[in-house]
């Protein structure tokens, strides 16, 4: 049986998804993917502290406000296409 394709958290210049096409979860770029999703949650977890320290200043002015969502949407992007990866993985293990 072929391992399902792994959706990678990069995507090509022109914003298309990668994939790898491995049956080593520990192969090189597997593990290179698996690090970058770790960064991009630990990220995540930055982004969201400053989001919410922005909407908890009262001062907190638009340039602060558009940046700060700016930055979470990012994020959100980065986390969602983990989720999908991920779940793509385990129901791809499962079969």
């Amino acid at each position: 049986m072929t391992a399902p394709l792994r959706l990678l958290p990069w995507t090509t210049p022109e914003g298309r998804p990668c994939y790898l096409s491995t049956d080593s979860q520990n192969s090189r770029l597997s593990l290179l993917a698996d690090d970058l999703e770790e960064a991009q949650l630990d990220s995540g977890e930055q982004v969201l502290a400053g989001a919410r320290a922005v909407l908890a200043d009262t001062e907190a002015g638009e340039r602060a406000v558009r940046f700060a969502l700016t930055r979470a949407t990012e994020s959100l992007s980065d986390v969602l296409r983990i989720a999908v990866s991920r779940g793509g993985r385990i129901s791809g293990n499962g079969q």
